[in-house]
């Protein structure tokens, strides 16, 4: 079974060195990959912002970023999990001396996640992933509303040399799907700027109690 395809691929892609991280670029004559179970509309970027109405939300892409979608899709291919929106602040095969920031959304069918009842339990699985892949846990799952969604979140951390990358990760079950929203950030401020670009409904900003540390 795959649990947290999507952001597995991403966590691994943040993590490692930039010649390692080329990605073929697609052709425009290419077909989409079919994948089981994924949302009839996937949603499209225009003019910088990506909208799904499947799902009844937004996201604003910070300027300048470069998107990934189509080549991440491939990683899913034939999966019960599809890519939504990925996006870098650098082309991922570009070398930096920086975090290369980075959102992504995905949505992911219940059924691949046996007995998951609530978007809280899928964070057993992507805990399990985050760690595997050297990052702490900074804050354990908690509630945030954005708009008038319900979501949960939890945020990671993880020491590269002498730079920190650091991830807040979104959940919310919607319909037979958990979607699932990825930020990565060279700072906690950034993260939280990341992630005023989601929007439900009307309003942008997200109301969390944080728990303490």
């Amino acid at each position: 079974m795959v649990f947290f395809r999507a952001a597995c691929a991403i966590l691994v892609f943040a993590t490692l060195p930039a010649a390692a991280q080329h990605v073929p670029t697609q052709s425009s004559s290419s077909k989409p990959h079919a994948h089981l179970n994924a949302p009839s509309d996937p949603g499209e970027v225009r003019e910088g912002v990506y909208r799904n109405p499947t799902f009844g939300f937004s996201y604003k892409l910070p300027f300048g970023w470069v998107e990934r979608t189509e080549q991440m899709r491939q990683d899913s291919s034939g999966s019960k999990s599809l890519v939504l929106l990925s996006a870098f602040e650098r082309p991922p095969e570009a070398a930096g001396d920086t975090v290369n920031s980075a959102v992504l959304i995905a949505a992911e069918s219940v059924s691949s996640y046996p007995g998951l009842k609530a978007a809280e339990d899928y964070f057993r699985p992507l805990t399990e992933v985050a760690t595997s892949r050297g990052f702490k846990v900074a804050n354990e799952p908690y509630e945030v509303e954005l708009g008038a969604r319900r979501l949960v979140r939890s945020d990671f951390s993880k020491e590269l040399g002498k730079l920190t990358m650091y991830q807040a990760s979104l959940v919310t079950r919607e319909k037979a799907y958990v979607v699932s929203f990825t930020f990565i950030g060279s700072s906690q401020d950034e993260v939280e700027q990341l992630i005023e670009g989601l929007q439900f409904g009307t309003s942008p900003k997200v109301h969390a109690a944080k728990p303490a540390h």
